[in-house]
């Protein structure tokens, strides 16, 4: 059975992205016929309601001993070709396809470089948590960190956060929050998704890929970071060294609409064996 989680925000609705429409962001978000223009807002309300501290910490508790399930990355991998956005007939086909469109986007840009292959495959697996009963709002959708204000550069930051309870809370609400300047994103509790999931689910099992690797896979969504150019005060030398990467990664991971599919068939033995090679055999999901 298919199952079906919607469009994923972050790839639909992100005016940072597209330098027109960053010319008047305040206009265009201000913007609110129109259905598809509808749902996506609705969503990051949901989204920027809910994230709390305390939700993610929640959620941390909840998946961060693993024990959801057994399997390799390839067997998650194909968990995800159930998960189809049937919403739209112009991309009825399955999630796997972006993962090897987006790992061989790299293979060719990169061909010295088979870590960065493999990230461009595995980036999205934490998407896994959409069939395990997680809303949309906490799968897919850009990032943010919980426990200070949010910058202008997320999504909808003007008319979305009006109830969200942190920031009522004097320890949440500053620029800072429960932070200290500069203490480095790895010391920051982002919002809940399938970026912040997989990034701890690999580091929970211990997988050899380097340090660049877990930056993309955990930061990949954030937005506002990497494209928006904000929370740079949370950021310590090591993160700001990071960013190309992560920004260099984001050249390939963002939506397109591909006419021709790759040879999943074809292509498969030579990710399988940098599987092999980087996270091998049944992993704690």
């Amino acid at each position: 059975m298919k199952v079906a989680v919607g469009p994923d925000p972050s790839l639909i609705y992100r005016p940072d992205v597209d330098p027109e429409m960053a010319k008047d962001k305040g206009n265009f978000r201000n913007y609110t016929s129109g259905p598809l223009l509808d749902r996506v807002f609705n969503t990051y309300k949901l989204m920027h309601t809910y994230q709390t501290v305390d939700y993610v910490r929640k959620k941390h508790a909840q998946f961060g001993g693993f024990s959801c399930k057994k399997m390799t990355i390839m067997a998650a991998m194909d968990m995800l070709n159930n998960l189809v956005d049937e919403s739209d007939p112009d991309v009825d086909f399955p999630n796997s396809f972006h993962a090897f469109q987006t790992a061989e986007g790299i293979r060719k840009a990169h061909p010295d470089k088979d870590w960065f292959h493999l990230v461009g495959l595995l980036h999205d697996l934490g998407k896994v948590l959409a069939l395990w009963g997680e809303p949309q709002w906490a799968v897919v959708g850009d990032t943010f960190p919980v426990g200070c204000r949010p910058q202008a550069s997320v999504v909808f930051c003007d008319s979305t956060f009006q109830d969200n309870p942190d920031l009522r809370d004097p320890r949440y609400s500053t620029e800072f929050g429960m932070y200290q300047p500069h203490c480095g994103l790895e010391n920051v509790l982002m919002s809940w998704g399938h970026d912040e999931y997989l990034y701890q689910m690999m580091k929970f099992n211990k997988v050899s890929l380097p340090k660049e690797a877990f930056y993309m896979i955990r930061f990949h969504s954030f937005y506002p970071w990497h494209t928006g150019g904000d929370y740079r005060q949370l950021c310590s030398q090591q993160d700001l060294d990071m960013l190309p990467w992560v920004q260099e990664f984001n050249k390939f991971d963002l939506y397109t609409k591909c006419p021709d599919l790759p040879d999943v068939d074809k292509l498969r033995p030579y990710y399988q064996a940098l599987v092999d090679k980087f996270c091998p055999g049944v992993l704690s999901w």
